[in-house]
Parts: structure tokens; C-alpha cells; sequence
């Protein structure tokens, strides 16, 4: 993808304004948006009863009900939060591996996401990292904020190894407010990512992890002697690969995204694998919408 090029095409975003970013919880929030919360409130789609209680508002009570019974009830209605949603977008080094790069996919992923977002008035925070925070970039308010976002994604640029133990505590402490967060990565790093995806989760936040994979890290394509380098910290391994290298290297990876799925379902959340070999449009209307990320 070149400089210039969108990262989605004008036709693409047509057929996404019929997505929603859909979240299991309900989180406190502004008032907006058009995803459905069991939190009661002000709003225009009645919802319960409570009993009155000193310093409500008298404009809420149920006179009809009070006529009746000479109680006092207040109308309930369905609030719509505006929940604020962070795409979490991986841009260590190691993303830069594959035939099409996994950082130019989930450029175009969190694009797409953020589109879909913003048409649906939900507060988007792109949130690139590594190994650290990156700066980032805050969007709302409809689509017509989606150029600024997508010039944002466009301007990254690759760096640093990844560290999701610094990561999740340096996001607890910069987002105190919980919400849907959306990973985008591929999830390596020689330390234990698991924890630290918990740690995000046990916080209050709704994950959905987004795994992006190339074609060779599931199946690498060599065989015979190798020297591998460490594309984040230029560590050099020397390895003798066969067919049976090959089986038993997917093997492992495929238990490892297994281990990323479960991990987000027993917490409430979602898992979209994603390999680079699928078209992006796809994907969206593929696994991302069969997983429950998008409705």
C-alpha cells in the first residue's frame, strides 16, 4: 500500500454503514450512540417502574399510576450510552513480517472498525503501541470524522518490540473509564501475553481480540538450515527444519490462538482470527461479524 492509497475505498465504506460494533456489558457512559444499555435512565424507550424516592424528579412520576393506587412510581426509560471504544493497534516490529505485511492489515482492520464506529456515533480512541503508548488519536461525532482517523492510521509507522505487561498497565492508568477494547495485533511477544490480557479484563474492560496472522507464521514455507532473526531484537537463531518441524510448528500456533479464544470467551469477550490471505471486506463481514464483534 502506498502512501496515498486509502486505506479502505469509498465502496467498502457503503457496505459497512450496515455494521454495528456490538459489546456484551453494559458500561456507564454519555448519552448517545445506538448501542442498547440495561443501565436506566432519561431517554425515549420505556424500560420499568421504580418506587419514588425524595429528590427524583416529579416530571418522571406516573400520575395515571398514582390516580389508581395513591402511590407514587417513577418511568424508567432505556438510556443509549455512548461507550467509549479503543482500537489498541500493534505496530512493534514483528508486525511488519508477511507477504502483505500484518501492520498494513490491521491498518485497514481498525480503519474499517472505526468507520464503523463513527457512523454509529460511538466515541473511538485509536491507541497505537509497542512497547509503550503510543499518542493517540480521539474521534466522534459521525463519519464525516473518519477522514482525520484514517489519516492518523495512515501516518503510523512501525516500531519497538512489543510488551503487553507494560502495556496493560500503562492503559489502566491512562483509561480509568471502562469500555469495549478492541486488540488489533499478532500477539507475540516472548513474554506471557496472557496475563496481561486478563489483567486488562479483570479491570472492568470488554476485550475483543483481533489476531492478525501471515500465511508463513502459521505455516512457514522453508525448509533445511535456517538462520531466523528476530525482526524486534535482531537475536539470531540457527535451526534445522523438516516437514515434521513444519506439523509440529502449526500445531503449537494453533494452540495458541486457541488459548488467545478462550481466554476472550471465559471473560465475556470475543476472538477474531485473522490471516493477512483473507481480503479485509471479508473479514468484516466474515469473522468479525460470526464472532459477535459486529452485528
Amino acid at each position: 500500500m502506498t502512501r496515498d492509497e486509502p486505506l479502505v475505498d469509498r465502496n467498502f465504506l457503503e457496505r459497512l454503514e450496515r455494521l454495528t460494533l456490538h459489546w456484551q456489558k453494559s458500561f456507564p457512559g454519555l448519552v448517545g450512540g445506538h448501542n442498547r444499555s440495561r443501565f436506566a435512565g432519561s431517554g425515549l424507550e420505556f424500560l420499568d417502574h421504580r418506587n419514588f424516592h425524595h429528590g427524583d424528579d416529579l416530571r418522571a412520576v406516573n400520575w395515571r399510576a398514582f390516580m389508581r393506587l395513591e402511590k407514587m412510581f417513577l418511568k424508567m426509560f432505556q438510556v443509549e450510552p455512548r461507550v467509549p471504544v479503543r482500537v489498541m493497534v500493534d505496530i512493534s516490529r514483528s508486525m511488519t513480517t508477511g507477504a502483505e505485511s500484518k501492520f498494513a492489515y490491521a491498518r485497514k482492520v481498525a480503519a474499517a472498525l472505526c468507520f464503523v464506529g463513527l457512523v454509529k456515533l460511538d466515541l473511538i480512541t485509536i491507541q497505537p503501541f509497542s512497547d509503550h503508548l503510543e499518542h493517540s488519536f480521539l474521534c466522534g461525532g459521525g463519519r464525516h470524522r473518519f477522514m482525520p482517523a484514517a489519516e492518523f492510521l495512515s501516518n503510523l509507522r512501525p516500531r519497538g518490540a512489543g510488551d503487553f505487561l507494560k502495556i496493560a498497565r500503562e492503559f489502566n492508568h491512562e483509561y480509568s473509564q471502562r469500555g469495549l477494547l478492541i486488540i488489533i495485533s499478532d500477539f507475540l511477544d516472548d513474554k506471557d501475553c496472557f496475563k496481561p490480557l486478563q489483567y486488562l479484563s479483570d479491570f472492568g474492560h470488554e476485550l475483543m481480540l483481533v489476531h492478525v496472522w501471515a500465511e508463513e507464521d502459521r505455516v512457514p514455507p522453508w525448509e533445511g538450515e535456517l538462520a531466523l532473526e528476530d525482526a524486534e531484537t535482531g537475536a539470531n537463531l540457527e535451526i534445522s527444519f523438516d516437514e515434521n518441524s513444519r506439523k509440529i510448528y502449526t500445531e503449537a500456533f494453533d494452540e495458541y490462538a486457541a488459548q488467545l479464544r478462550r481466554l476472550a470467551l471465559r471473560n465475556g469477550g470475543r476472538y477474531a482470527g485473522l490471516p493477512t490471505s483473507l481480503p479485509v471486506e471479508e473479514a468484516m463481514f466474515g469473522p468479525m461479524v460470526t464472532t459477535g464483534g459486529l452485528a
